[in-house]
């Protein structure tokens, strides 16, 4: 599953972009015009972006420069009824890791987006400490801490901590857990997530007056900052 921004101003298109994204099981966002769609990029982490080059406000290449100066480096695909050779060299010479000329088939769209999705990240790219309100994950240093105290964490402990905090404020199923974090498949109503989801609470969230890992009942977890 990815996180998805889309960037479209014409209702249509995005309405289609949005609902074919979903059926895959991705989670798609919509922006627009280009000043929201730009604030969301920054605001948040996506996966992937799918921008329309004409868009009010601010244009699709001017979004794209802007988010390479700030050193956003999520890979964008360029949607635009531009198509021709300077126009495609102009997009990705913005910054844009891909274009597709409109109109455009949905399966050759899918498959940029799993083909953007593949590429290895850059040592930019890559994050290094996630937080979450008062708590801190370095994973280079495999620490964690919640304002001023450290916490200990069991590998696996750390590991799902580290994939709530990557999917911060989204919900994490017992699933994607199993699949992500103990990288096997069996029986999702197996005790192994919950004894675990309860000393990781234990750690980070007992004696503090905030809670951040909550139980969504019925689909899952998550780890939120009170204020969201």
């Amino acid at each position: 599953m990815l996180r998805i921004l889309v960037i479209e101003d014409d209702p249509e298109a995005a309405s289609y972009l949005v609902k074919g994204l979903s059926e895959l099981g991705h989670t798609a966002d919509q922006a627009a015009d280009g000043q929201t769609g730009l604030q969301m990029a920054l605001d948040s982490s996506y996966d992937i972006m799918i921008v329309d080059r004409m868009l009010p406000k601010l244009d699709g290449l001017s979004v794209i420069q802007e988010l390479r100066r700030e050193k956003n480096h999520t890979p964008v695909l360029i949607l635009s009824a531009l198509g021709q050779v300077d126009d495609r060299v102009k997009g990705l010479k913005a910054g844009g890791d891909d274009y597709l000329p409109k109109p455009y088939a949905f399966t050759e769209l899918q498959a940029r987006v799993e083909a953007l999705a593949r590429r290895p990240k850059s040592a930019s790219q890559v994050e290094t400490t996630y937080t979450v309100g008062d708590l801190t994950l370095d994973r280079m240093a495999h620490s964690c801490r919640r304002g001023d105290v450290e916490i200990p964490l069991q590998p696996r402990e750390f590991r799902l901590l580290e994939y709530l905090m990557q999917h911060a404020g989204q919900v994490v199923t017992r699933t994607m857990l199993l699949e992500n974090v103990w990288e096997y498949h069996f029986d999702p109503q197996t005790n192994v997530i919950d004894v675990h989801i309860s000393r990781l609470r234990g750690k980070i969230d007992k004696g503090f007056d905030t809670p951040l890992l909550h139980t969504i009942r019925g689909a899952g977890y998550t780890i939120r900052d009170a204020v969201h």
